[in-house]
């Protein structure tokens, strides 16, 4: 049995809802698993834990600043333990975008830190244009014309491959 420490970074909570799905999965296998928001990481001793998984959303193209400046601070111990990454991004809805290596955010997050994680997943994300600010809401539409997704501002489409989300929670426990 392994104690999993779950960081995440999320902007509308459904990195979240990703992570719980994933200490649910965890959990079944009969391991701990803990939930931690970047933000309260400070609070945490990352040394009590035999692996850890950090997950982060993207927004406009990039992944929160703390998520950076968390994995700067903790890479050595990050790379002492058996670990994984995992970004949630609208892009990844594309099946030619899906996946770790063409991931074009993923792709880019991994050139500008030195950590290079074990295990690496991509989940697409979801669009709640209802429960957008209105200036969130204008931009994702823009951005969602632009590559062909969809536009309409009631619309709430959960791109997520829970599947997928469901066997890399269990890869994690073979790790």
């Amino acid at each position: 049995m392994s104690d999993i420490l779950i960081i995440y970074s999320t902007t509308d909570g459904h990195t979240l809802e990703i992570c719980q799905r994933l200490k649910q999965k965890i959990e079944q296998q009969h391991h701990q698993a803990r939930l931690v928001s970047i933000d309260d990481e400070k609070n945490v001793d990352l040394n009590l834990y035999d692996k850890i998984i950090i997950g982060a959303s993207i927004r406009y193209g990039k992944h929160n600043r703390s998520v950076y400046e968390f994995i700067k601070k903790n890479e050595q111990i990050l790379d002492a333990i058996p670990n994984a990454f995992f970004s949630v991004n609208l892009v990844a809805r594309k099946p030619e975008k899906s996946q770790p290596e063409t991931n074009p955010y993923l792709k880019t997050f991994l050139k500008q830190i030195s950590w290079q994680p074990r295990e690496l997943a991509v989940f697409a994300g979801k669009i709640d244009y209802p429960r957008y600010r209105f200036r969130d809401r204008l931009m994702i539409q823009m951005i969602m014309w632009m590559t062909k997704g969809p536009t309409d501002p009631e619309a709430v489409i959960d791109f997520t491959d829970w599947k997928q989300v469901d066997e890399f929670g269990l890869h994690i426990c073979e790790i």
